[in-house]
């Protein structure tokens, strides 16, 4: 009995650590939602506070200013097709790499393994040379290209993992019934990938979603202004305009918030998939 009872006071212990652990993990986002419904000399004279009265209007001109319906049609195709093209490529790349294990792909693993390192700082002024001399400059479509350049290794190394858990004796089978490799990739190995497409998923839309620099290198014109880069716009070298840069802040991760919550059924499954694996 107080072995039980050990037990259950050590779970609740646990419990109400977590608890606290995660309110305080909330403290920033009650900041950002409470100060974005404050008038500027409100936000400045105590930001802890609960607002005297709310400006709701503080988002209808950060939705005008930064034009969102534009840049957040922008950040969804961008996020989208790069998404798409770096899971499917790096899962069939990953997918070669370990059924056929000769020199070329493993050195090709290495040389994906060592670009993971490199600094995105160190090539940037490349980057913009290469991108405006082959017209993929000042484009969406460019853009998503950089991403694939630049997301590829990563989700390469957690595909390749992956891959490497899954029986091959299950490949086998369906080779001998007839499926060549095309058809043993799409209907038996991809299912299988479903756990690590989500996680590849997630954490490149957490990439592209927030990502301010590459953007700001490669789009230049006012239209093709993606959420981070249209919110940077109430920041100046002099002036800072927190009660309209709160509320854009706001309007640009409520998308990201809602595709969390509505991935974590998956994320579950996933886990759950990996647990009893094999």
């Amino acid at each position: 009995m107080k072995t039980a009872a050990r037990r259950h006071f050590s779970n609740y212990l646990l419990e109400l650590v977590l608890i606290i652990i995660a309110l305080i993990f909330l403290v920033p986002f009650y900041f950002l939602f409470v100060n974005s419904l404050k008038t500027f000399g409100d936000l400045l004279t105590n930001a802890a506070s609960w607002p005297a009265t709310f400006e709701w209007s503080n988002y209808t001109r950060a939705w005008n200013i930064t034009k969102f319906p534009a840049a957040f049609t922008n950040s969804l195709i961008i996020t989208v097709f790069s998404n798409v093209l770096l899971a499917l490529f790096s899962a069939m790349a990953a997918y070669q790499m370990v059924r056929r294990d000769i020199k070329f792909n493993r050195i090709l693993f290495t040389l994906y393994v060592a670009a993971m390192v490199i600094p995105f700082q160190s090539i940037m002024i490349p980057l913009v040379k290469v991108t405006s001399s082959i017209g993929l400059s000042d484009s969406i479509p460019g853009l998503i290209v950089c991403y694939l350049g630049f997301g590829i290794p990563l989700s390469v190394f957690l595909f390749h993992g992956f891959i490497k858990s899954i029986p091959l004796e299950i490949e086998e089978a369906a080779t001998v019934d007839g499926s060549n490799v095309y058809g043993v990739f799409i209907r038996i190995v991809l299912p299988l990938l479903k756990p690590m497409f989500v996680t590849v998923i997630i954490l490149n839309t957490l990439w592209i979603w927030n990502d301010y620099l590459l953007p700001s290198l490669i789009l230049q014109s006012p239209q093709l202004r993606t959420i981070p880069i249209a919110t940077f716009a109430f920041f100046g070298q002099y002036t800072k305009q927190w009660d309209l840069a709160l509320p854009a802040l706001v309007l640009g991760i409520l998308p990201i918030i809602v595709f969390f919550l509505a991935m974590q059924k998956y994320i579950v499954e996933g886990i759950t998939a990996g647990a009893v694996k094999g």
